[in-house]
């Protein structure tokens, strides 16, 4: 076990055990009972709760990993075979009580979580999952193998991601959605199978996104979802209107989509139209 000589040395219940390849930066705190496996890398000030299992991972500074939360654990895969993988996580996130992050397998190498997420009680992010800054994931949210969160999307509680599914910046994921296709960046969701009800106006507005480009996203999301056109038309239509940044990230989202993209159910579709005087 390493600990960095300073005026705020790792502070470790005496009942924790802590693999002596550990490595722990000053002001860490260990609780009573955890378990610090091999091949971990902790930053300062890290706090890490009672029971907790933290095994092939590197902490971000500030990191908090609350009570039986186990992270770094074998991925949840028949083809791993005990090759040497990890997680990584980014400064400033939280990790609640009995959540579960999977290290990564040989297709990655890596499971990521990024800086300032909120993974809150029994979530689970899967084997290879890559999750953005900022991201939200509320009680029970579940990642399967490969998904892919962008910055600043908020998962409700409940919510299932199929395998390799991406899910775009700024989404909002309604509790309980199943979501077994993309998501663009900034849209809604809810049901089973999911479907995209609307911008996330308010998320937005939030982020400080002037009228004029939310006009520009609201009009690109119109021609990609109920214009008709097929993808690669609506991006090409898209592309010749005007370009805020938010725009321009929905229709380069929209250019590679993955596993299908969600997309409104026929009846707002016909709703939307109607009110559009179509």
């Amino acid at each position: 076990m390493t600990e960095t000589h300073s005026p705020h040395p790792a502070h470790i219940h005496p009942t924790a055990i802590v693999d002596p390849s550990a490595k722990i930066g000053e002001g860490v705190v260990i609780g009573p009972y955890a378990v610090i496996g091999p091949d971990v890398q902790i930053a300062p000030h890290v706090s890490i709760g009672a029971h907790a299992i933290v095994e092939h991972a590197r902490l971000g500074t500030h990191c908090k990993i609350h009570p039986h939360a186990f992270v770094g654990t074998p991925p949840q895969d028949l083809k791993y075979k005990g090759e040497k993988t990890h997680v990584r996580i980014g400064a400033h996130t939280v990790i609640r009580e009995c959540v579960t992050v999977n290290r990564g397998t040989t297709a990655s190498g890596e499971t990521v979580v990024g800086e300032n997420c909120l993974l809150m009680a029994y979530s689970h992010v899967a084997h290879d999952c890559v999750v953005g800054n900022n991201v939200i994931m509320a009680n029970v949210a579940t990642l399967a193998g490969h998904v892919h969160v962008e910055d600043s999307a908020v998962l409700g509680g409940l919510v299932a991601i199929h395998q390799y599914v991406r899910i775009g910046q700024g989404a909002m994921l309604g509790g309980g959605s199943m979501v077994a296709q993309d998501v663009a960046p900034f849209c809604m969701t809810q049901g089973d199978r999911a479907v995209i009800v609307g911008l996330n106006v308010v998320g937005l507005r939030r982020r400080g996104l002037s009228p004029e480009s939310l006009s520009a996203l609201k009009n690109a999301y119109k021609i990609a979802f109920l214009s008709g056109l097929n993808l690669p038309e609506a991006v090409a239509q898209i592309e010749k209107h005007h370009m805020p940044k938010e725009v321009r990230l929905f229709a380069d989202f929209l250019k590679k989509p993955s596993h299908g993209l969600c997309r409104p159910p026929v009846k707002i579709i016909e709703k939307d139209l109607e009110a559009e005087g179509a």
